[in-house]
């Protein structure tokens, strides 16, 4: 998502057995909107949601993005489609 423009800067804190991820959302700076405007689960531990390279979802006719889950690690769809990668759809983002 940084790299996509969504966030300003993250980084790793080292606290506790497992650690956090601190991360600071990018906002517009004159008029003071967010960069997400919208942030929407898709699989649920009860219901997963799985997608072939070929029937990736568009999110907002390919405005917005979608992440997934793949053999190779989690990344969008756009990358997904370039890597012919199908997996689990985790979130749509715009």
């Amino acid at each position: 998502m940084f790299e996509k423009g969504y966030i300003l800067s993250y980084k790793f804190v080292d606290d506790g057995p497992q650690g956090t991820i601190k991360i600071a959302l990018k906002y517009d700076p004159v008029n003071k909107v967010n960069a997400i405007k919208s942030l929407q689960r898709v699989s649920t531990p009860g219901l997963r949601q799985y997608v072939g390279y070929r029937e990736m979802p568009r999110v907002l006719n390919g405005l917005g993005i979608a992440i997934l889950s793949t053999s190779k690690g989690v990344m969008t769809n756009k990358e997904a489609i370039g890597q012919k990668l199908g997996g689990e759809v985790i979130c749509y983002v715009y």
